[in-house]
């Protein structure tokens, strides 16, 4: 026999909780012994038990009373339709901790993850904030409303960016953004774009158009400079 210091450390509950259940009337208050002690038993400790594990499952006291006095197969039923429940909080659970991982994803939380690879790329060869800013700002409106279409700009855009003279330009443009127009500098580096927009457009041209991806026909045509996700406009656009 158990005192009931012994049946809460046994258990896993303190003094106080067990007392509680004999206030609700979850676990039954035993009399004392002789020396002014409850003694419980072994049938006790189960109840006791029990009743714990399907508080902790969330079951409301009302509904663990009615299950302790349900027939075995009444309480395998209802044990089985609570393990369900938990299942399912379990899968919630385990998405809400996807979503809040991904909040330390940076790009990658809006953008797939070759478009914040392009990102981090232009990071990483000293692309100004503003001009990174520019290209997360119109991939984020072209993933809206044209997915296909970034897909293919991002895929030029990287393929643009291994020439290291394109590299050069890009940084060009983006240090000449405060210039004035009527700076020398502007006109000899808008010559300098010229160029290399005519013979990018000299390699494009040795493939089939029509075995080109769309935006490879449009994008080095429609596009401002520096070429951006946010200044390419699809084909047939206003």
């Amino acid at each position: 026999m158990l005192t009931i210091g012994q049946l809460a450390k046994l258990c896993e509950v303190t003094v106080r909780t067990i007392r509680h259940y004999h206030r609700v009337g979850l676990l039954a208050e035993l009399d004392r012994d002789f020396s002014g002690y409850r003694r419980y038993s072994a049938k006790s400790a189960v109840e006791l038990i029990r009743i714990k594990v399907l508080a902790e499952s969330g079951v409301p006291p009302a509904r663990v009373r009615e299950l302790l006095e349900a027939s075995p197969s009444e309480f395998a039923t209802e044990v089985a339709s609570i393990d369900d429940a938990l299942k399912q909080q379990i899968t919630e659970v385990e998405h809400r901790r996807r979503q809040l991982a991904g909040l330390l994803a940076g790009d990658r939380l809006v953008l797939p993850g070759n478009v914040a690879d392009l990102l981090a790329l232009l990071e990483s060869i000293g692309v100004s904030d503003r001009g990174v800013s520019l290209e997360r700002e119109g991939s984020v409106l072209l993933e809206a409303v044209a997915p296909e279409l970034l897909t293919d700009w991002t895929r030029e855009k990287t393929d643009a960016l291994s020439d290291p003279a394109f590299r050069e330009l890009y940084l060009a443009v983006g240090q000449a953004w405060d210039l004035d127009p009527d700076d020398p500098r502007v006109e000899a580096l808008a010559a300098r774009l010229a160029d290399w927009t005519a013979r990018r457009g000299d390699v494009a041209g040795e493939v089939a158009p029509e075995s080109r991806p769309r935006s490879s026909r449009s994008v080095w045509s429609n596009s401002s400079w520096p070429p951006t996700a946010a200044s390419f406009r699809p084909p047939g656009d206003a």
